[in-house]
């Protein structure tokens, strides 16, 4: 389906995937060269226990292009004019940028987020120089190369050496088919531009951080910084993983997120059979 996110700056349409009917609800976010395909085992596991709403961001995907650029803000405001639309408050996933947005978000809208996971993230790409100047430069690669190309070449780092082939086939597709002008040149802006490490220590919502042990994009010091700064905050290295950690190991993924979500939203042990229901926990 296709909704329009009243965000407080510049709403923007986005397309969602959404699975189960009960229970808290949980929104996930991307990476910036992925989409709400990304989160197919999300969806399919934890729709059992919550409700759980993936975006295609905007200029994403089954998303329409934005009207003009979008900032960390745009989104972050955006993401909370979907929760708002769902009533109460979410739990927030984010991968990568969607970490960043999902922080951003629990700032400027603490009382939207009763939780967050943050997976495989950083404070955003301005804490140095190279790494901003990096990240505005793949908009040029996406433009010269085109997005089959362009994801042939990136998507294989986004996972761990021993990834099995079907599943760097599905990130590649899913890179192919996600990513486009403008949508991704706003979308590295708005990550080339963020530095978030003097606002994390305000982030007042209890926080799961999970990093892939093999990850080498965003890394294992990234995250750890993420934890360290956050008042309430776990932080779980996923074994056998690289960037992706919920894409290559979903089960052990999603048991943690299961986990907090036990913690903060008082899920249930087990899926509720059709003779029971849910009751939401926001």
């Amino acid at each position: 389906m296709t909704a329009a996110g009243p965000g407080d700056r510049a709403p923007a349409a986005v397309h969602v995937e959404e699975a189960g009917t009960a229970g808290p609800l949980v929104l996930c976010l991307h990476g910036i060269g992925s989409s709400s395909a990304a989160f197919a085992p999300q969806l399919a596991e934890l729709s059992a226990y919550a409700r759980v709403v993936a975006w295609d961001a905007p200029g994403y995907a089954a998303s329409p292009d934005p009207a003009g650029p979008l900032t960390l803000d745009d989104y972050a405001d955006t993401a909370a004019g979907l929760i708002r639309a769902r009533g109460g408050s979410a739990h927030v996933l984010g991968v990568s940028w969607g970490g960043v947005i999902a922080l951003r978000l629990a700032v400027r809208h603490p009382d939207l987020v009763a939780s967050l996971v943050v997976a495989d993230s950083s404070p955003g790409s301005g804490t140095e120089a190279g790494k901003a100047a990096a990240m505005r430069a793949r908009a040029d690669e996406l433009a010269a190369s085109g997005p089959e190309a362009f994801a042939a070449a990136r998507g294989p780092r986004l996972v761990s050496p021993g990834a099995p082939e079907d599943l760097v086939r599905r990130v590649v597709a899913t890179m192919a088919g996600s990513v486009r002008l403008p949508g991704y040149a706003y979308a590295a802006e708005s990550m080339a531009s963020a530095d978030l490490r003097a606002e994390l220590p305000s982030v007042t919502a209890p926080l799961l951080v999970l990093c892939g042990a093999e990850d080498t994009v965003t890394g294992i010091e990234a995250s750890q910084e993420i934890a360290g700064a956050v008042h309430k905050s776990a932080y779980v290295i996923v074994k056998d993983a690289g960037h992706l950690a919920n894409q290559e190991q979903p089960g052990r993924f999603n048991a943690w997120v299961l986990a907090h979500l036990r913690i903060t939203a008082r899920i249930p042990e087990s899926a509720p059979t059709t003779e029971q229901e849910l009751t939401p926990c926001l």
